[in-house]
């Protein structure tokens, strides 16, 4: 039996909801736009909720990814995964229990996670 993708993955719902919690916080506090999370569980074997939100710019999503990823380790003592940090149009941080995406909106807009999620329709764009 293949072990499992994600190694660091927690059965411990409260550990579970305090990362959650962690990342909604630290996505507030860098002033992230149109902020969701999909409960996946039960739905899903890649994480227990899947967070997605926007910066205004891909220095704001850069800078809001490294401040998350600092945040995760400094709480759990866990690196987080990050992908798509060097263009920072859509940057995809893996917490384990919880898949975080922060999207320029245009992309966001593109690629429709929340469709793709059922969760209904991704935000309007921001007027520019």
């Amino acid at each position: 039996m293949a072990t499992s993708p994600n190694a660091y993955r927690s059965s411990d719902a409260e550990s579970v909801e305090a990362l959650h919690q962690l990342v909604m916080a630290s996505l507030d506090d860098d002033q992230a736009v149109d902020t969701i999370s999909i409960p996946l569980a039960g739905k899903s074997s890649i994480a227990d909720h899947m967070v997605i939100a926007s910066g205004r710019s891909t220095r704001q999503v850069a800078s809001m990814a490294q401040k998350l990823a600092e945040r995760i380790k400094a709480e759990t003592g866990r690196p987080a995964r990050i992908e798509g940090l060097p263009t920072a149009d859509w940057v995809l941080i893996d917490a384990g229990d919880v898949i975080v995406h922060l999207f320029r909106p245009e992309v966001r807009s593109f690629y429709n996670l929340e469709r793709m999620w059922s969760f209904g329709d991704a935000p309007t764009p921001l007027a520019h």
